[in-house]
């Protein structure tokens, strides 16, 4: 890949991918790495054009904190210092950073004192998201003030002449009101992009990674879902190898009502892709029987599609005359990854959910793995979709987990539990649609708890399962909100749930963001 890059180093803030994301809606490149992995990474960039620097929860003057690593200023690049960021470019450069009098946690003004192309067209006063408890009282030779905050009288400094610039509050949250156009300052205006990251650029690259990985005479499986990852990630395999692409859509009994007939309606009548469909409830129903543990149960999930695919694999190898297909495609994205963390790019983020397609794969599986979305987010999948000529049903799908329902029926995995999921999740999408509500809206479902409330119907006693709605609106889903649904949209999907789904006697709402919470419950 030759796009101008800029290499986000992660401190381990909780913003880190955010930074990521907010730099490639400038239309540039931006991938995250270990701020300790600098040294090695920064030298294999053919064209890297500037270096941020992530915040994080150390101190500068902690035992062990992290440093900034002498590749970064012999790069010779700009450099953009957040936070943490900030305080390392004063201290590694001989300034002074010291414990704030007063925190700032949250909100805050900050005023802009000197000109400077990091606030070009910005307004001189501008709200902006603080979250620090140390802050730089003295600046290294060749720095001055630009702006200050009534907390931080150096809440954000330049050194333009090497052009290094650091500011204390997050430009990549969106309660920065112009914080994305802060970062596209720095990457277009200071580092001099010009945004040949765009949907057409990465199809063609692609395209000519995957025919170069794939090779003239190689084939290549697809684990196909119907959402919009896998899809995009079939799609651009069988631009780059045609038939030699064949995608392998796998019923494991854990589907939405109605999805696996939908699935092989369009990939392979309207999509033109060879579709092969495996019938493997009771393989996967059988794996799950008496585990309840959410980690157990995407590795358990994650395994059995691998022996899935080796299975019919080995069946196709025999068609084509082959000794095996040497490649297995997955839509993986770079939020699966990052959340995963399982690899040393990525390693100071924590372990939150193993992805089936990721963490969950066996170790001794016999594929190769082609992942052509692994550094797309969401957003950016969709545009690729797009740019592709898929269908709107297909690109503006509401993501749908891997392990399916699994992961939203809370306890043990029965057909009859799947079951009532399977209806309450129905009625909830029917009447989402009904209110025009779908596209205003960017994950929802229903969640089976595993616990029982008392309840009257008719005129007895019921003591059945409550279900949970999950409702919300997000960009990247790095982060998401819950989406305020009106109260009479709710109303009615919690009628009809507690009237049609026997088995269900309460229905709540969750109105929890992320973080804390995840999206998704296990």
């Amino acid at each position: 890949m030759h796009h101008q890059t800029i290499a986000v180093l992660d401190y381990g803030s909780q913003y880190s991918q955010l930074i990521c994301r907010r730099v490639r809606e400038a239309n540039v490149y931006a991938e995250l790495i270990s701020w300790d992995q600098a040294a090695t990474k920064l030298p294999q960039y053919t064209n890297l054009v500037g270096v941020i620097l992530s915040g994080g929860p150390n101190s500068v003057y902690d035992v062990g904190a992290p440093t900034l690593p002498a590749a970064v200023m012999e790069s010779d690049v700009p450099v953009l210092g957040i936070c943490y960021g900030l305080q390392l470019l004063a201290h590694s450069g001989g300034g002074h950073v010291v414990p704030s009098h007063e925190r700032e946690y949250g909100a805050a003004n900050i005023e802009i004192t000197t000109d400077s192309p990091l606030f070009a067209n910005l307004p001189t006063t501008q709200r902006v998201w603080m979250s620090h408890g140390d802050r730089v009282d003295q600046l290294p030779a060749g720095f001055v003030p630009i702006g200050r905050s009534d907390n931080s009288p150096l809440a954000a400094v330049a050194d333009e002449e090497r052009r290094r610039y650091g500011i204390q509050f997050h430009p990549e949250v969106v309660h920065t009101v112009h914080g994305s156009q802060i970062l596209r300052n720095f990457v277009r205006e200071i580092c001099g992009c010009t945004g040949d990251w765009t949907a057409g650029n990465f199809i063609l690259d692609s395209v000519e990674q995957i025919r170069a990985q794939v090779g003239p005479d190689g084939h290549v499986i697809c684990g196909l879902s119907g959402g919009v990852d896998s899809a995009v990630a079939a799609t651009l395999i069988h631009k780059a190898i045609g038939d030699r692409l064949t995608c392998i859509f796998v019923d494991h009994g854990l589907l939405r009502q109605g999805e696996a007939e939908q699935v092989v309606e369009t990939f392979e009548k309207h999509q033109g892709m060879r579709l092969v469909a495996v019938d493997a409830k009771e393989d996967f129903l059988t794996d799950l029987a008496g585990v309840t543990d959410p980690e157990s149960k995407r590795k358990l999930i994650g395994a059995r599609f691998v022996r899935v695919f080796e299975s019919e694999a080995t069946r196709l190898a025999l068609e084509w005359g082959i000794d095996h297909p040497a490649f297995l495609a997955q839509g993986t994205l770079y939020p699966d990854v990052i959340e995963s963390a399982s690899n040393d790019d990525t390693r100071n983020a924590r372990t939150i959910k193993t992805h089936h397609n990721v963490g969950g794969l066996p170790a001794d599986m016999t594929f190769r793995l082609i992942e052509p979305l692994r550094m797309l987010f969401k957003d950016e999948v969709r545009r690729v979709g797009e740019q592709l000529g898929l269908p709107e049903e297909i690109v503006w799908r509401h993501p749908f987990p891997g392990p399916g329902l699994a992961i939203r029926l809370l306890g043990e995995v029965t057909w009859e539990r799947l079951e009532v999921l399977r209806k309450a999740d129905a009625i909830f999408l029917e009447e989402l649609r009904t209110a025009d509500l779908y596209r205003q809206t960017s994950q929802v479902f229903c969640v089976l708890l595993p616990v029982h409330s008392v309840g009257v119907m008719g005129d007895g006693r019921t003591y059945e399962n409550p279900i949970a709605l999950r409702a919300v609106t997000t960009d990247d889903f790095m982060t998401a909100d819950w989406a305020r649904l009106p109260y009479d949209l709710l109303a009615r999907v919690s009628n009809r749930i507690v009237n049609e789904v026997d088995g269900v006697n309460r229905v709540v709402y969750d109105i929890s963001s992320k973080p804390p919470a995840t999206i998704e419950w296990e």
